[in-house]
């Protein structure tokens, strides 16, 4: 079987003109039985969506998560019934129930596409921007994925090749996260890419001529896409022929991404709707509907209408499914004759495994040395890259600092590239100065399956990151996120770039597992158990932040507690511990100081090191407690960031050597003086909780 594109005729029939016209009356159904939602966009796109999914793209509705699929990424979320029509005519297990439910608590139709939770939704969408940028991402992992399995197959022969569709409005090419992903996709040459752009001129304020005046098209050429546009039939309704026509010319550039224009008219044909901005938010009213019903031809007495021939018709594509993976399956099989060696890696990776023996090329750090926590997770890296070749990542233009290049030699640049080291396959990815663009484009990479990414830049600047990281937490990705220079420890760069409130705000997203490991032992074992927990079941997977310093830290002997989030790194001597010092990062060995200091007053201290809280509050009570007995209430949490995240865990006798205010630019023993991250301060503190629990 190939996939290079076909340049065969579209076949259009009345069928299929009613099926386009069903799917706009089930939108504006569905919204105007609960309400509220957005029906204007998914009646004027259900011409583009019905192509795709009916005329165009490689899926078995029956298996949506066959490898070989095309995939669809709906970037315009708050257009949900654009993709949940589609998905119920087609036959990938929603039906008209369904639909009635839409956006009703416990349905399979919520507000915005959501990943795992409605089958063939392909990511979780609606926050403007973040699908395009998603797609970006699918679209590089199937590179990476081809480079993995098949790399000397010609283009358009190997199984591995498919094309990634995604459907943008005005909205989401007003994010600047789009704008970052789409210049990534241009300099990338992602021919297997086609993003359809829903120019239909409204928005929530009215003409997008409030905000926007610029030349798209030519916006989408300087950034080095193959551009199209598409113009709508003389009554106003997009052309099914001419998208088709423009889809197909799109799939034969094959070394450029593809941009396609569709000038459309939002609520097309609603009588006095279209065109307006109350069509993009609200339902059209009971009134609008009957009389859009009576423009195509429908009874405006009946509400969800679909005729037995319009859904068997549609459900066609189930038939049409399962022939093209069958076609597909006997490509594979021949793949996995000729390369049993790949194809033994391809049934372990897709199983979720990871290689034998691959915990033995862990480094192990010799205690009493110093090393940045930073420079540990490159070394890290650099030992798993020899023996997980799915593991792969970069960071955002800050690689020698991130201590995140996997391979000198081997750069993830198309062909033509002049720098000696790109290779379209390459392990290193260089996301440049786009952080937000590279938190999503990683989700993008997770979602794809087969391939485990990273990606680094300062915790400073995960702020510009933040809602791409907000959704790999949501759709339970197992992205990794390695954030450097990690506190005020950074120095003379100044406030700007010392992160203050950012890890207490990180651990405040759910489902997000920050760790903070207190030397490169610890660094290490956290990798580790961040690649333990990698899963493909969805609802099990969970994203990870790594902060980690700049500056050297002392290396203390590995425990292998440290993967429970939290241990005790240093127990109390002579007798039960009156005091419990509790720290993270590159403050634990001021914790540790601290502690001899208290031992030679006479007070039994112990040294807590958590590098989790999240993992810590996964384990079992009588584990946590045996960490932090409750019986002792002297305590003393010590990290340079603001204290939101300990008092829970210090109590109303407890004390919390914390930063609660920017830093400055100096050095950084000088800064960590000043701001009483000491030993000597702490020592006082857990002084101080002592005398609080006499009280």
């Amino acid at each position: 079987m190939s996939n290079k594109p076909t340049t065969t005729a579209l076949e259009w029939t009345e069928l299929d003109r009613r099926a386009v016209d069903t799917a706009r009356i089930l939108a504006a159904d569905a919204v105007q039985k609960v309400g509220n939602g957005h029906p204007g966009t998914a009646m004027s796109l259900a011409p583009a969506a019905y192509t795709l999914f009916q005329k165009v793209m490689r899926h078995d509705p029956s298996d949506a998560d066959w490898v070989g699929r095309d995939r669809f990424v709906l970037s315009a979320g708050h257009s949900s019934l654009t993709l949940y029509t589609q998905l119920y005519l087609a036959g990938f297990g929603l039906e008209l129930d369904d639909l009635k439910a839409f956006r009703t608590w416990g349905s399979k139709t919520p507000g915005h596409p959501e990943y795992g939770h409605t089958t063939g939704v392909e990511t979780t969408t609606g926050p403007l921007g973040q699908g395009v940028a998603n797609a970006v991402g699918m679209a590089m992992a199937a590179r990476y994925e081809r480079g993995l399995f098949d790399p000397e197959a010609a283009p358009g022969e190997s199984p591995f090749d498919h094309f990634v569709f995604a459907i943008a409005g005005d909205g989401c090419l007003q994010e600047g996260i789009a704008a970052e992903a789409s210049s990534m996709a241009g300099h990338q040459k992602l021919g297997n890419l086609v993003l359809l752009w829903d120019d239909n001129h409204i928005s929530i304020e009215g003409d997008t001529e409030t905000a926007v005046s610029e030349d798209v098209c030519k916006r989408y050429e300087a950034y080095g896409w193959h551009v199209q546009r598409v113009e709508p039939k003389e009554d106003g309704d997009l052309d099914p022929a001419a998208i088709y026509e423009a889809v197909q010319a799109a799939k034969a550039v094959t070394d450029r991404p593809s941009f396609i224009a569709m000038r459309s008219i939002i609520a097309w044909p609603a009588p006095n709707a279209q065109n307006t901005e109350a069509a993009h938010g609200s339902a059209l009213g009971d009134d609008e509907v009957a009389a859009t019903k009576r423009v195509l031809g429908f009874d405006p007495e009946q509400t969800f209408e679909v005729s037995d021939e319009v859904i068997g018709h549609t459900r066609k594509a189930l038939d049409r499914g399962r022939d093209a993976r069958a076609e597909w399956e006997k490509q594979f099989q021949a793949w996995r004759q000729a390369n049993p060696e790949r194809a033994a890696e391809f049934d372990r990776i897709a199983a979720g495994e990871l290689p034998a023996g691959w915990e033995e090329k862990l480094p192990v750090f010799e205690a009493g040395t110093s090393i940045a926590t930073r420079a540990a997770s490159g070394k890290v890296l650099q030992a798993l890259g020899s023996v997980v070749p799915e593991l792969w990542g970069g960071s955002a233009d800050l690689a020698g600092s991130n201590n995140t290049t996997i391979d000198k030699t081997s750069s993830f640049l198309p062909e033509g590239n002049p720098l000696p080291e790109a290779d379209p396959y390459g392990r290193t990815i260089h996301f440049g100065i786009r952080e937000h663009s590279m938190g999503a484009e990683m989700n993008g990479i997770a979602l794809h399956g087969n391939t485990r990414v990273y990606g680094g830049t300062f915790l400073v600047f995960s702020d510009y990151m933040r809602n791409a990281v907000r959704l790999s937490a949501l759709m339970h990705l197992p992205v990794t996120y390695v954030w450097t220079h990690d506190s005020i420890g950074l120095g003379e760069d100044g406030p700007t770039h010392q992160p203050v409130e950012h890890l207490a705000s990180l651990r405040a997203i759910p489902g997000l597992n920050i760790v903070r490991p207190a030397d490169a032992n610890e660094t290490a074992i956290a990798w580790r158990e961040i690649m333990r927990r990698w899963t493909k079941e969805f609802g099990k997977g969970a994203p990870h932040g790594l902060a980690l310093t700049r500056q050297g830290v002392p290396v203390y002997e590995a425990n292998e507690d440290a993967a429970r989030g939290g241990y005790v790194l240093r127990e109390a001597d002579g007798g039960e511990p009156q005091v419990i010092l509790i720290a993270t990062g590159s403050e634990v060995h001021l914790a540790v100081e601290a502690r001899e200091a208290l031992q030679a007053e006479g007070v039994p201290t112990r040294v807590v090191s958590m590098p989790s809280v999240e993992w810590f509050d996964e384990q079992d009570q009588a584990y946590r407690d045996s960490v932090l007995p409750p019986s002792v209430k002297a305590r003393v949490a010590v990290e340079a960031g603001v204290g939101l995240t300990w008092h829970r865990f210090v109590g109303d006798a407890g004390r919390i050597v914390s930063l609660e205010h920017f830093g400055a630019s100096a050095d950084a023993k000088v800064l960590f003086r000043e701001y009483g991250f000491t030993a000597e301060h702490v020592a006082a503190q857990a002084r101080e909780s002592l005398a609080a629990t006499q009280r």
